[in-house]
């Protein structure tokens, strides 16, 4: 039998244990509730499909989220990493009045608040009859952001001495009354963390800091070398193939088996070009793989159906009578390729004679080793097109009045430069700068607004060449202006 003196000591063990139980549930209740549990986006983000698009998680928050308030004091504390007054907005971000964040980026709780990207960033564009005016926003437009900008500036603010929680945390103080523990989480654990992730994905940007190669600028991106260095995990090679972000409305019309999507076809369908620019934003495999693709297919449905904005009435009437002239020279002179079954099919270059940069970024061994490791995620797609691609894509010409600047590269500003031979083209332009040319189609490339607001173009650097695309540069200047008075049609 026990003594009391053993009984008592084994009660004692239990209360400890229990104690330590306990401890131990409390611990693992604080560290989820700090930083893994997850709380949905308010109800206005899903309201609408618009708005739904332009803030909706993708659940990139996981493994790229920022945590929102040093988001929120970078651009303040690191000023001098941007390219001009106005924070974030600087670099081109479309950001709507009385919205606490700009387009395409999202806001979400897990364990702490979260900043991170959508497809928006790249994908939604803004126009303005004036400067005075307020923008008008399009989503699924090619959107004018400098996103090299935007990742050079978080890196370069990770890279600087002051990324360090005795410099954030004043300024983070200044506008937020953080708890202790909460100040003791974002000084010990948050601010480090994010420096150390941020300094990681450098490596993988060094091809960005060459100074062999020209910045993207605004509206573009180099695409198929960020999949290389990114998801296939390649050493840094010598190709540059900056391209102009696509509008991606009316993702219906690529329904025909014999469309490619990209701007080389390198992709067989729409649903495979959601999903890998998608799982690019996540920058790892999804989190929860089938609230993933339940994303992407809301993405996928969602921009099927959208159609391409009309020229608007602000600018002013269409010309009737001179459309129809027009549709009579682009029938002749366009229709073959632009309006045919050679349409969203790949076209040799030799036919064209663009810019190579962009074929030169990617072969047929990038597809399959890109295909493979989305497979290896257990994702199934019809996937990127393992062979080799000798040329592009003949574009759709839907929304094309807001589709500028023009050829897969933006090389060329306006409809009615491409429209000129190559010689005559402009060979310096600043772009990003929303204000319409209604005149020439496209947007306003030259004078002080357009050089404060965009980045400067120069067809002499590499992957910018404006050359190629030659057709219609001999039509009377009357059959171009009726020509371009219908492709305000379409």
């Amino acid at each position: 039998m026990q003594t009391a003196q053993q009984y008592a000591s084994q009660q004692n063990k239990v209360r400890w244990l229990v104690v330590l139980v306990v401890l131990l549930a409390a611990a693992g209740y604080f560290g989820w509730y700090k930083f893994f549990r997850e709380e949905a986006q308010p109800d206005w983000v899903t309201a609408t499909p618009e708005m739904r698009f332009k803030y909706g998680s993708i659940d990139a928050e996981y493994n790229a989220g920022i945590p929102y308030w040093i988001y929120y004091v970078m651009p303040r504390v690191f000023a001098d990493k941007l390219p001009g007054p106005g924070g974030l907005a600087s670099l081109g971000i479309a950001w709507e009045q009385g919205q606490e964040l700009p387009v395409g980026f999202t806001k979400r709780v897990i364990g702490f608040e979260r900043v991170a990207n959508n497809c928006a960033v790249c994908h939604t564009t803004s126009y303005r009859a004036s400067e005075n005016e307020i923008p008008t926003f399009v989503v699924a437009g090619p959107a004018h952001t400098n996103v090299e900008g935007y990742f050079r500036f978080l890196m370069d603010c990770a890279s600087d001495p002051r990324f360090d929680a005795d410099v954030l945390m004043p300024e983070i103080n200044l506008v937020i009354n953080l708890s202790w523990i909460d100040r003791m989480i974002y000084r010990y654990v948050l601010i480090p963390m994010t420096k150390k992730q941020l300094l990681a994905q450098k490596e993988h940007f060094a091809w960005i800091y060459r100074p062999d190669f020209a910045p993207w600028g605004r509206g573009r991106d180099d695409a198929m070398n960020l999949t290389k260095y990114f998801m296939i995990k390649l050493s840094m090679d010598d190709t540059f193939g900056p391209t102009d972000m696509p509008a991606i409305w009316n993702l219906k019309k690529y329904d025909d088996s014999r469309t490619n999507l990209n701007w080389a076809g390198d992709s067989y369908d729409a649903y495979t070009v959601v999903v890998d620019s998608a799982l690019g934003l996540l920058g790892a495999p999804p989190h929860d793989k089938a609230d993933f693709l339940g994303q992407v297919d809301w993405l996928v449905q969602y921009l099927r159906q959208m159609p391409p904005p009309s020229y608007p009435e602000a600018f002013g009437p269409i010309d009737q009578k001179m459309a129809a002239r027009g549709k009579v020279t682009f029938e002749h002179e366009c229709a073959l390729c632009h309006a045919s079954d050679k349409t969203g099919t790949r076209t040799p270059r030799s036919a064209v004679d663009t810019d190579s940069g962009r074929l030169d970024t990617w072969n047929k061994q990038a597809a399959i080793d890109a295909n493979r490791i989305v497979a290896q995620m257990g994702i199934q797609r019809r996937g990127l097109v393992e062979q080799p691609l000798d040329g592009y894509d003949v574009p759709f010409l839907d929304g094309i009045w807001l589709r500028g600047p023009y050829l897969h590269n933006g090389s060329v500003p306006t409809l009615r430069d491409l429209l000129k031979p190559a010689a005559e083209r402009p060979r310096l332009f600043w772009r990003g700068y929303d204000v319409y040319d209604r005149i020439n189609i496209g947007f306003v490339t030259t004078g002080p607004g357009a050089q404060r607001a965009g980045t400067l173009f120069d067809v002499t650097a590499t992957g910018n060449g404006n050359q190629g695309h030659e057709y219609g540069t001999a039509l009377a200047t009357s059959d171009k202006d009726a020509l371009i008075e219908y492709l305000k049609t379409l």
